[in-house]
């Protein structure tokens, strides 16, 4: 039987299993009836359906037909079916598809593509799409079966966290918008999150509360920053937002939920948390608005830090969120029921008395029920796992059931390496959707956990009393992984688990076109190794070159160089390997994580640079390639610099100037690396953020949003860094050369200087000469970067893998 005969024959098994699902929760079917009611109708759908397939593959337009079917014929639930096309003619569709809505229809594209045609749709900043693979129109080939029919074990496929808008969507026109829809109905994504243009919004709200707009410039972030400016982190920092962004951003959200209504999603709108304009205290002198803490400034300053909550329990919070709802559906029309709204969030109540924090969640989705009677509370669940010192049972129960059953989802935020409904009975209750949030801060790193991600979701949808009502995406940052993100899009119509290692033939053929032993065992090893990390350490990049330790190496006399390795032991001939990290729990040194053994990656990049010359034009074939290098030698540069700190607790002066030298050269290799690939260019960022300006005032501060969120992001005075400095760190070309590299010259200068001198490290001379340089680098507007790539992908990662391996 060939493979895709094999893989046909495993669909239709999911088919046949699909179909003995359990019913949703009566409550649970009403919101989904009034959802669906929202929708557009099934014409509208399904023309935005074969738009997409316009923009997909343009030449098989008319290869396929599309139909909007009643949930009667799946049983009652949401579904796609795939059929041969058995009408009258020679031209014409060859195959039809079916949906309940346009992103099943959608999804059931993308399911054909993949496994009849072996087709890969990816991000274009992770390769893009590859479709060479699929036949000329009037050659498609046909089901053995009579049908393929895949129903959604759960009604919910949700996509975003809250601050993926400042991480990646920030500097997004409506072009890029476009393809990120299809993107996400392609994957079957039916629950976004929508919060581009709420500034807008919340002008004409506070308006009617005499709120000016020059209090509405200290009161919003810039536009890098508005997502902690929204979540009542910050304010100010990076702004004001002009006329020009307040209307563009508006214009923008109108397109993006006009697109995601015609393809049948369904929106998560903002709702108020609480956070208010420092003004307003003036204006109601009367109401409860309290001053928050210091959120990560050096020294409290209060032109950005220390915002104000009004408390849920005061009238004008009622008023105020009423208000803001209302705006919303004159503004977009009666479009969603579904809001979401964190007022808890790193924002822990006054008292963890149950009766208060009960009226609290009751006045928060009461300000919600007022302005749209039928609305959902959507929360994140970040809360329970951040703060589970004051979320203890009787506090998670408050809250939870302050509202009534079926008016609030919980998004289990971080399900695939600390999930809570296992330990809280299913959220007490409350209908949850299973999370993966997987990246921080946007950053470059690769990472996963398979296992977990093609297991997690099924065990908590079959175990007793399951809550469970969707699969979600809550990345802080998108364009990494997109193995990570196509394998968890997939558990949304996942019925049992999937065996991942041999998902990921399939997934290696589909991705570079076809099939290569050489990639198969490279992938072998990566998911044993990169993608399988057990740990339950938040994978954070934490790599030397973009996150450089401020620290005084002065003060370690240990020898650091062998502790960021770990290695592969078999307890028996025939048991499977588990893996030892042996790393020095009491060392004072920051250290980078590390779940898997080195060796085994830098032997998967051999085999990856072995099937080079097969597969040198696949541009998803590049992406992996340069990614994977660049992996390898960042972590070999943390062993290099630990090697340079234990020289210089030796005061052996030699080895430390050649050691600091190869970490130096690192930089400098893995910057020209990073140049020969499209996607990985700061030049993009910056030039995408300039592009949104409409005249030079509006350049500069963008442009400083840019820079400064990627490197020190908050606010630094003489020595003290900023608390989040390197939190959105990026591995790209031109930031390597221009910021990481300068950075760590000036360290092993002062380490060098220090052992000539026969003096102690100063730390605090390095301290405010970086902070400098880096404070000119995020104030400069000379330097234009490459948006293109340079170089021969291939024969760099060759040369440099000859360079550092040989």
């Amino acid at each position: 039987m060939n493979s895709s005969k094999l893989v046909l024959l495993v669909l239709l098994v999911l088919s046949f299993h699909s179909q003995s699902l359990s019913k949703h929760h009566p409550t649970i079917d009403r919101l989904l009836n009034r959802l669906d009611s929202l929708l557009p109708t099934s014409s509208v759908q399904e023309s935005a359906a074969k738009g997409l397939l316009q923009r997909l593959l343009p030449t098989h337009f008319h290869s396929f037909e599309f139909r909007i079917v009643s949930k009667d014929v799946c049983g009652g639930t949401s579904c796609f079916l795939i059929e041969n096309y058995d009408g009258p003619g020679q031209i014409g569709p060859q195959i039809v598809i079916k949906g309940t809505t346009g992103v099943e229809i959608a999804s059931g594209l993308h399911w054909y593509l993949k496994y009849k045609c072996n087709a890969h749709v990816s991000w274009d900043k992770t390769g893009g799409i590859q479709i060479a693979s699929v036949p000329q129109p009037g050659h498609l080939p046909r089901l053995d079966s009579k049908r393929i029919l895949i129903r959604r074990p759960v009604p919910w496929n949700y996509y975003q966290n809250v601050v993926t808008s400042s991480y990646s969507y920030v500097w997004w026109g409506w072009e890029r918008w476009e393809r990120e829809i299809d993107w996400m109905a392609l994957q079957g994504i039916n629950l976004p999150l929508a919060f581009t243009g709420q500034e807008a919004i919340w002008q004409k709200v506070f308006k009617r509360f005499n709120i000016t707009k020059e209090d509405l410039d200290d009161y919003f972030g810039g536009p890098a920053f508005l997502a902690w400016a929204r979540m009542g982190n910050l304010h100010a920092w990076g702004g004001p937002l002009s006329k020009n962004w307040l209307n563009d951003q508006l214009l923008l959200q109108k397109q993006i939920l006009s697109q995601m209504l015609k393809l049948g999603m369904t929106p998560v709108l903002p709702s108020f948390s609480g956070n208010v304009p420092s003004a307003l205290r003036k204006i109601y002198p009367g109401a409860n608005i309290t001053r928050l803490d210091n959120w990560n400034t050096v020294d409290g300053d209060s032109r950005w830090c220390c915002t104000y909550l009004l408390n849920p329990s005061d009238p004008l919070f009622i008023d105020i969120g009423e208000t803001f709802i209302k705006q919303q559906i004159e503004e977009y029309g009666e479009i969603t029921n579904i809001y979401n709204c964190d007022t808890f969030n790193e924002n822990t109540p006054p008292t963890s008395e149950p009766e208060y924090i009960s009226s609290l969640g009751a006045a928060v989705y009461k300000a919600m029920s007022k302005g749209n009677k039928n609305a959902v509370w959507l929360m994140q669940g970040w809360l329970f796992s951040s703060d589970s010192k004051f979320w203890k049972p009787p506090q998670m129960k408050a809250l939870l059931h302050s509202v009534p059953f079926g008016k609030m989802i919980v998004l289990d935020l971080y399900a695939e390496v600390k999930p809570i409904w296992n330990t809280s009975a299913q959220f007490y209750g409350t209908p949850y959707i299973w999370c993966m949030l997987h990246n921080f801060g946007g950053n470059i790193e690769m990472y996963g956990a398979l296992d977990s991600i093609s297991s997690g979701p099924v065990d908590a949808r079959v175990s007793k009393n399951s809550t469970m009502v969707g699969v979600g995406m809550c990345m802080e940052g998108i364009e990494q992984n997109p193995v990570v993100y196509e394998l968890t899009s997939e558990m949304a119509f996942r019925d049992e688990k999937v065996e991942v290692q041999k998902w990921l033939k399939s997934y290696a053929r589909r991705r570079y076109m076809k099939e290569n032993h050489q990639i198969e065992a490279a992938w072998e090893i990566l998911y044993h190794t990169v993608y399988n990390c057990t740990d339950g350490i938040s994978d954070h990049n934490t790599d030397f070159i973009v996150k450089l330790p401020d620290w005084d190496p002065s003060s370690s006399v240990q020898d650091k160089s062998k502790q960021t390795d770990s290695y592969m032991i078999t307890t028996g001939p025939h048991e499977t390997k588990r893996r030892v990290l042996f790393q020095d729990k009491s060392s004072d040194l920051p250290m980078a994580h590390l779940w898997y053994s080195t060796k085994e990656v830098i032997q998967a990049l051999k085999l990856f640079l072995d099937a080079g010359d097969e597969l040198s034009r696949s541009l998803t074939y590049r992406y992996d390639m340069v990614d994977l290098t660049r992996q390898v030698l960042s972590k070999l540069a943390n062993k290099v610099y630990l090697e340079a700190v234990t020289a210089f607790t030796k005061k052996d002066i030699r080895s430390l100037g050649q050691l600091s030298e190869k970490f130096l050269e690192l930089i400098k290799d893995m910057d020209v690396l990073l140049a020969s690939d499209d996607n990985f260019l700061l030049g993009t960022w910056l030039e995408s953020a300039k592009k949104l300006a409409k005249n030079g005032d509006e350049r500069k501060q963008y442009e400083w949003n840019a820079r400064t969120q990627v490197t020190m992001w908050y606010d630094s005075k003489d020595v003290n860094q900023s608390k989040l400095h390197d939190y959105a760190n990026k591995f790209w070309s031109g930031l390597l050369e221009d910021y990481y590299l300068p950075r760590a010259r000036l360290y092993f200068n002062e380490m060098l200087k220090s052992l000539r001198d026969q003096k102690k490290f100063k730390v605090e001379k390095w301290q405010r000469e970086w902070i400098m340089m880096s404070h000119k680098w995020q104030q400069s507007s000379s330097e234009v970067y490459p948006v293109k790539a340079k170089g021969d992908a291939l024969a760099i990662s060759k040369h440099l893998f000859l360079k550092y391996f040989p």
